[in-house]
């Protein structure tokens, strides 16, 4: 299914190959899979920072810093962890969202904010912070989230609209009877 034959790297070649280039991320175990769009290659990293580097030098373009460790109920929501799960990019936007519950837009382009947006309702999500990757579906970022771990929480999903971050809609996933 996702086979490439590669017909230009053989067994008389192969030993040519060699490192590029690399960078050095400032990170020790929580990196996202790498988006390679137009020749520049994104990611984030650690507390939810996105880098954006030249596919062919590596060179560092910008780098977007959320500042997670700063925000007031990262001090409890990044006791589960830390780590960025993914990013998504649509339309001229990398798209991620952080352990503290945000979910953010960034200009591919610049590295500038679009837009930010809290998720998290604070009425039965308590315990709840962000470990997945934000999905973009049409115009619409769907976020969901994780929690229970240190407190109940009723889980549901979340669309955002992608040019400005309004919530679209919202589906809760626990029925109001149950929660």
């Amino acid at each position: 299914l996702h086979y490439s034959p590669l017909g230009e790297i053989n067994a008389a070649n192969v030993s040519r190959l060699g490192l590029a280039w690399s960078y050095d991320i400032d990170a020790y175990d929580a990196y996202t899979q790498p988006l390679q769009i137009g020749g520049v290659v994104y990611f984030a990293a650690g507390l939810s920072v996105i880098h954006a580097l030249d596919a062919r030098t590596g060179r560092l373009l910008w780098q977007y810093d959320p500042k997670v460790a700063e925000a007031p109920e990262a001090q409890w929501r990044l006791r589960a962890g830390w780590a960025p799960r993914g990013i998504a990019f649509r339309d001229g936007k990398v798209i991620t969202a952080t352990r503290d519950g945000r979910l953010l837009a960034v200009n591919a382009r610049t590295g500038r904010l679009a837009w930010s947006v809290q998720t998290l309702d604070e009425e039965g999500s308590k315990g709840a912070y962000i470990t997945g990757p934000p999905f973009v579906a049409g115009g619409v970022v769907v976020i969901g989230f994780g929690g229970s771990d240190y407190s109940v929480t009723r889980g549901y999903v979340t669309g955002y609209d992608l040019k400005t971050g309004k919530r679209v809609w919202h589906y809760q996933t626990v029925h109001h009877d149950i929660w």
